[in-house]
């Protein structure tokens, strides 16, 4: 994949993290924790590095019991868009 691509596929990453960052549903403790995953796909570092600690922290996120299945799923498919680029 070129780093084109990537950069896009980052770039719709942080597009649906920011609406489930406005989703005035998601606990605020979630809505946090989003707004570090979107600064860590920011950061000026590798791509694997960055994507890995992404997908760390998305995976926290999911597990999370007071997360609405909605919000679950919106999730695992920012998940689904980073792991195609790792």
């Amino acid at each position: 994949m070129k780093m084109a691509e990537q950069i896009s596929e980052v770039d719709a990453a942080i597009t649906s993290l920011n609406e489930v960052h406005s989703d005035a549903t998601v606990p605020r403790n979630v809505r946090t924790q989003i707004e570090s995953i979107s600064n860590v796909l920011k950061e000026d570092t590798e791509m694997p590095i960055k994507i890995n600690k992404a997908l760390n922290q998305l995976d926290e996120i999911a597990n999370d019991v007071n997360l609405q299945p909605y919000t679950r799923t919106q999730i695992w498919n920012v998940m689904s868009m980073l792991e195609k680029l790792g």
